[in-house]
């Protein structure tokens, strides 16, 4: 049903729910229906979804494959709710996640369900790690983002969400990403410097938490060589590694864990986000056998028993059982990462640099406001996506992994357009000024 062209279509939203709401003041239209890497408003307009649920819809909206597992699941009067009472469910999800995913990266992890989201994966690493080390210290990295809850803001670097907690957020110290003074700048030297001195005021950590790439914080992408030497510094030190895998894991850098490229092995990761295969709510907390310490319920959850997410999670594993699904990651990883390159090239007005990797990339640019502008071109020309860093300097793109190669290619081209008639917008208003 269409609305009432005398009505604003946003009117209940802006009189019903609360001001915090974020999303749909960037993407001001009534959605119905997605299908795949598309999705449709209330008016039938088109769009192409690089946005991808901020990266919880890896395999895009509405597979069909785990559509029907789901359908015929709920049909079958299955269990839905279970807290973590055992299921069929989720034996059938804990065995295929062990042989497809850990086995053949030699990864021997406990699989804990900490509750539904991201920000309660993270919580349970903290928690663990200071229980094992019986430490309190976290070190985390500049321009972080771990989730919204205490324990998770305590270790995220932006400002604006960390003053949102409303009381002093403790017993963490953050510590320079990668190429974050610049790329000549020793980063782990300087963290080490910092342990070594008693008189630092840093005490020993019992973990340090970080993403190989960081989603929220501007896309910036650790290399390899300085994540090898964090976990050197960890192994040295008898402290934690965490890897926090929420966003840039699931096959969004271009393979499962974000972590494999660089050979390292975290003591603990957190999964979220595109886990569940379909969008629905399902977070894992994943560690070495030895730090499985808790003891019955001592970290629980009403929801961490959520069986429909088993079962679409169990079915999107099937990607990762045919080795070509990797291989057309890479491939277009490889077609994104050109593009940008190009636009950069072409367009030296937006002062732009290309950051991340596979399929979690972006322009960051000098010119302030500028992001912002092209997202929303962008999504007047048909086009999802969205900004990132902490002054929204960066336009990212977060296509589905699934997506069909001529559909990735009209999202590219509606990309330039929109960079291309805000760059001519803005050199009119300098004119004109």
């Amino acid at each position: 049903m269409k609305p009432n062209n005398k009505e604003n279509p946003m009117s209940i939203f802006e009189q019903l729910e609360s001001e915090v709401r974020a999303y749909c003041r960037s993407f001001p239209t009534v959605f119905t229906r997605a299908s795949g890497s598309k999705m449709w408003d209330e008016n039938g307009k088109e769009y192409i979804d690089f946005l991808s649920g901020a990266g919880s819809l890896n395999y895009g909206h509405n597979n069909q494959k785990m559509k029907k597992k789901l359908v015929d699941y709920i049909l079958d009067d299955n269990i839905t709710h279970s807290l973590d009472m055992a299921t069929d469910a989720k034996r059938t999800f804990l065995k295929r996640f062990n042989e497809v995913i850990l086995k053949p990266r030699d990864l021997d992890y406990k699989i804990m369900f900490p509750g539904p989201t991201g920000t309660n994966t993270v919580e349970s690493a903290l928690k663990l790690a200071r229980k094992v080390t019986g430490r309190t210290n976290i070190i985390s990295f500049t321009n972080s983002f771990h989730g919204m809850t205490i324990g998770s803001l305590s270790v995220t670097g932006n400002s604006f969400k960390r003053k949102g907690a409303g009381v002093p957020l403790q017993n963490s110290v953050s510590m320079p990403f990668d190429n974050y003074i610049d790329e000549d700048f020793d980063t782990v030297e300087y963290l080490e410097r910092f342990l070594e001195d008693n008189g630092s005021g840093v005490d020993k950590p019992a973990a340090m938490i970080l993403e190989t790439v960081q989603g929220e914080g501007g896309i910036n992408a650790a290399r390899f060589e300085w994540l090898k030497r964090i976990e050197q510094v960890c192994r040295k030190w008898d402290i934690l590694l965490i890897v926090d895998d929420v966003q840039a894991g699931v096959g969004r850098t271009g393979t499962f864990f974000s972590f494999e490229p660089a050979g390292i092995k975290p003591d603990i990761v957190c999964l979220s986000k595109s886990i569940g295969g379909y969008g629905l709510p399902l977070a894992l907390t994943l560690f070495r056998r030895d730090l499985d310490v808790w003891a019955p319920g001592e970290h629980n959850g009403t929801f961490r028993g959520n069986n429909h997410a088993f079962v679409t999670a169990t079915e999107s594993l099937n990607f990762w059982a045919d080795t070509s699904f990797e291989k057309g990651i890479e491939e277009k990883s490889e077609i994104i990462t050109n593009f940008l390159k190009d636009i950069v090239k072409k367009y030296p007005e937006i002062k732009g640099d290309v950051r991340g990797r596979g399929f979690m990339q972006g322009i960051g640019t000098q010119d302030e406001g500028l992001a912002e502008k092209i997202c929303g071109e962008a999504f007047n020309r048909g086009l999802i996506m969205e900004t990132s860093g902490p002054n929204s300097e960066v336009f990212k793109l977060f296509p589905a992994l699934t997506i069909e190669m001529s559909e990735l290619k009209q999202g590219l081209t509606i990309i330039e357009e929109s960079v291309k008639s805000v760059v001519k917008s803005q050199a009119k208003e300098l004119a004109t000024a």
